[in-house]
C-alpha cells in the first residue's frame, strides 16, 4: 500500500514536470491605456496691468524663454502745444506720479511763444468801443520803451477791465511796458489798453502709472500733437522697465493663456502657464480588479500608440489609493516618470505594460 502511495505521488509530479509547472509559473502582465500629460507647469505673473493690446501666443505652442506672450496697449501723452522740451525727469520704469511729485512734472514744455501781456482797458483811447475787448481777437503790441520791440498777439482772457494777451509773435524782454492796438499800424484811436510784459512758465507735463519709454528729449523741438511718453497701469516691480510685451520667462509648451485682445490685465495675476517639456509623465488608470499587480516602484515599458516601434522604460511613482470619480467603473490613477524624446508630446496616448512574474501557484 506504502509502495502504491508512492507511485501515485512520482505520477502526479511528474505531470507537473511535464507541463512545465515547478511550483511556480509566469503571471500575465497588465496592460494599461494612459497619455502624456504635464509632470509640472509654471505659472507666468503679469509684470504689470494694463489693457491687451495683441495676443501674440498660442496655447499649445512651444516657447523659448523669452518669447512673446501678449503685449500691452501704453497710455500716450501728446504735446498740447508746439514748442521744446525743456526739462526730461526720470528713467523708462519710474512711476510717473512720483516723479511729478518730486520735480513739479515728468517733463516740461516750453512753448513757441514765452511771453505773455497782462493789461487793462484804463489806458485805451477814449471811446466805446476800445473799453469792450473780446477773447480771441488778434492784437498788435508796441514797447513804449523801445520802437524795434514790437509784434503781435491774441486776447485770451477777460475779466472787467483786465485782460491777457498771448504774444505769437515779435520780441519783447520780461517787464516791458507795452501799448495794445487793434491795427497793426499802431494807430492811437485804435488803443484798447496798456500793459506789462512776463515770461510764460513752461507747461508742465504729468502722467500716470509706469514710465515706458519717452519719445523726446531735453531740447528737442516738437509739435502740436507729438507723442512725448508712454505709460502702462501700476508699477514695475524695483522700477525695472520690462516693456509693454509679457514674455514667456520658461521654455515649455503654453499650458493656457488667459490674456484676450482688449481684456484687462492685473499686476501679479497669473495670466499663463508653461509646461515645461522634459517634465513629462504618463497617467493611466487602473481597474480595481487589477490594482494589486501595480506598485510605485515597478518598472515598466511604454509603448507610444501612434508609433509601436518607439518604447520607454518608466517607473511607477503612484497608484493612488483614492478611486477617479466619474470614470464609469471603479479605477485608480496611475503616474509614470520616463525619459521623453523628441516624438513625445503632451496628450499623445501610450500603453504601459507590467513585465511578467513568477506567481506561486501554491499560493505561498
Amino acid at each position: 500500500m506504502k509502495n502504491m502511495r508512492r507511485s501515485l505521488s512520482a505520477l502526479i509530479l511528474a505531470l507537473i514536470l511535464a507541463l512545465g509547472l515547478s511550483g511556480s509559473a509566469l503571471a500575465d502582465s497588465l496592460s494599461l491605456e494612459g497619455k502624456v500629460v504635464p509632470a509640472a507647469s509654471v505659472p507666468v505673473y503679469a509684470a504689470i496691468g494694463g489693457t491687451v493690446s495683441e495676443v501674440i501666443a498660442q496655447v499649445g505652442q512651444e516657447v523659448a524663454p523669452g518669447d512673446a506672450l501678449y503685449s500691452l496697449k501704453t497710455g500716450k501723452v501728446y504735446a498740447q502745444a508746439a514748442g521744446t522740451v525743456t526739462g526730461v525727469f526720470g528713467e523708462p520704469g519710474d512711476d510717473a506720479a512720483a516723479v511729478a511729485s518730486r520735480y513739479g512734472a515728468v517733463m516740461y514744455l516750453e512753448e513757441a511763444s514765452v511771453f505773455s501781456v497782462s493789461a487793462s482797458t484804463d489806458n485805451a483811447y477814449n471811446a466805446t468801443e476800445n473799453k469792450f475787448v473780446h477773447v480771441g481777437e488778434t492784437v498788435y503790441l508796441q514797447c513804449r520803451s523801445s520802437q524795434d520791440r514790437k509784434g503781435e498777439g491774441t486776447v485770451t482772457g477777460v475779466e472787467g477791465t483786465g485782460y491777457t494777451v498771448k504774444v505769437t509773435a515779435g520780441s519783447f524782454m520780461p517787464g516791458d511796458s507795452v501799448d495794445v492796438f487793434r491795427d497793426e499800424a499802431h494807430t492811437s484811436s485804435r488803443r484798447i489798453g496798456r500793459g506789462t510784459v512776463s515770461r510764460v512758465n513752461p507747461t508742465a507735463v504729468t502722467a500716470t502709472g509706469a514710465i515706458v519709454r519717452f519719445a523726446v528729449a531735453d531740447g528737442d523741438k516738437v509739435e502740436r500733437g507729438q507723442l512725448l511718453l508712454e505709460t502702462l497701469d501700476g508699477s514695475f516691480d524695483g522700477l525695472y522697465m520690462s516693456g509693454e510685451t509679457q514674455t514667456a520667462g520658461q521654455a515649455g509648451v503654453v499650458g493656457s493663456l488667459s490674456a484676450s485682445q482688449g481684456s484687462p490685465v492685473q499686476k501679479g495675476a497669473v495670466v499663463a502657464v508653461i509646461y515645461p517639456l522634459d517634465t513629462m509623465r504618463v497617467e493611466a488608470l487602473v481597474p480595481e480588479d487589477s490594482r494589486g499587480q501595480i506598485k510605485a516602484g515597478d518598472k515598466v515599458r511604454i509603448e507610444l500608440q501612434a508609433e509601436e516601434a518607439r518604447t520607454y522604460t518608466g517607473e511607477v511613482v503612484l497608484v493612488s489609493a483614492v478611486a477617479e470619480q466619474g470614470t464609469g467603473e471603479v479605477s485608480y490613477k496611475v503616474l509614470v516618470d520616463f525619459t521623453p524624446d523628441e516624438a513625445v508630446y503632451f496628450g499623445m496616448g501610450v500603453v504601459v505594460t507590467t513585465p511578467e512574474e513568477e506567481a506561486d501557484v501554491d499560493g505561498e
